[in-house]
């Protein structure tokens, strides 16, 4: 005889589908919860000015209507005793380098702000961005690419941010240098044959460019650059102007003969990885300098009132209408067997 007759059967069918939506409705109301209560974790710093810093004298030598750009510090004082790779002082004399960096192309920099206070040790080190599923290949170059398939932010990323940089109607126009221990930078490389890696760099600096990640980079963040490194003396004069250059010429490591791409080691222009402070102007020279003139973070200040730049049309990819013509129609890279 069976053990469970028909309607016994049928009972206990029923009875197992309400259990599993019950049981469902419980986990996603936990799972809302959860989120709601990570989010609300999510503590401010409190920050305040560094007193040492004399930022009026800093910016003594400004000059109104002449193109501006906004920069704020962040510099956490609670880091590991451990971490030295970026001081207060040496990140200053990088900041200085590029005041003097930018003076030749027309562009200066007032300094806002320098500011301390304890970070949750949780945002010391974040991974920026999601790893990337779809690689770059052959077809298109890597700006194309980035606008069909930005870069987006990882949510550890998003809380740090959101914990560091203080709410301001200025936010999407400022540029924030951020100090943190690490920052991992994850990208797609090719190894051999038609096979990527996965290939994750720890970053001196970091940009989050909107060439790289448009659309999907939220107001509030699109001025921040991190600072992780500025030990090496080849790199921490002009690291936070190169960072800086990432941002206000919206492009990638290039300059004149040299394409872009992910990591570029030359000399000569500011926006190789190399000894280069050069900003470049006209086809050959990229449009560099004209890009820099173009960039929403620029103002001018006319009788107190700060007047900005047109702000991107389609979230600033490489080839946003604010640019026009001064944009390079790069082809692709062929970087596997063409006869995989």
């Amino acid at each position: 005889m069976p053990i469970f007759s028909k309607f016994d059967f049928q009972y206990l069918q029923k009875a197992m589908k309400k259990w599993i939506y019950l049981l469902a409705i419980a986990c996603l109301g936990s799972c809302s919860y959860n989120n709601k209560k990570t989010k609300q974790s999510i503590r401010p710093v409190v920050w305040k000015a560094v007193d040492t810093i004399d930022v009026a004298r800093f910016n003594r030598d400004l000059e109104a209507g002449k193109p501006t750009m906004d920069v704020g510090v962040y510099f956490p004082s609670n880091f590991d005793t451990a971490f030295q790779k970026v001081t207060l002082s040496r990140l200053m004399e990088s900041v200085r380098a590029a005041k003097e960096i930018y003076k030749p192309a027309g562009v200066q920099i007032n300094l806002l702000w320098v500011k301390t206070g304890e970070l949750d040790p949780a945002y010391f080190s974040i991974q920026a961005n999601e790893t990337p599923g779809l690689p770059e290949t052959e077809y298109t170059n890597m700006y194309v690419h980035a606008r069909r398939h930005p870069a987006v932010l990882t949510e550890h990323a998003k809380n740090a941010f959101t914990s560091i940089v203080e709410p301001n109607e200025e936010n999407k126009r400022t540029i924030y240098l951020i100090v943190l221990q690490d920052v991992f930078f994850p990208f797609l490389e090719v190894s051999e044959g038609r096979n990527w890696t996965i290939k994750s760099v720890r970053t001196g600096g970091l940009s989050f460019p909107t060439y790289s990640y448009v659309n999907s980079l939220p107001d509030a963040f699109r001025g921040i650059i991190t600072i992780t490194n500025l030990s090496r003396a080849d790199r921490f004069r002009r690291t936070v102007a190169h960072e800086i250059g990432h941002k206000v010429m919206n492009v990638s490591h290039e300059y004149k003969t040299t394409n872009p791409g992910h990591e570029v080691f030359a000399d000569g222009g500011l926006m190789l990885y190399g000894n280069g402070e050069d900003i470049p102007s006209g086809q050959e020279g990229r449009w560099h300098l004209e890009r820099l003139h173009l960039s929403p973070f620029l103002y001018r200040l006319k009788n107190g009132v700060k007047v900005w730049n047109e702000d991107y049309k389609e979230g600033g990819h490489y080839y946003d209408p604010i640019y026009g013509d001064k944009v390079i129609n790069f082809g692709g890279r062929a970087e596997i067997d063409k006869n995989w």
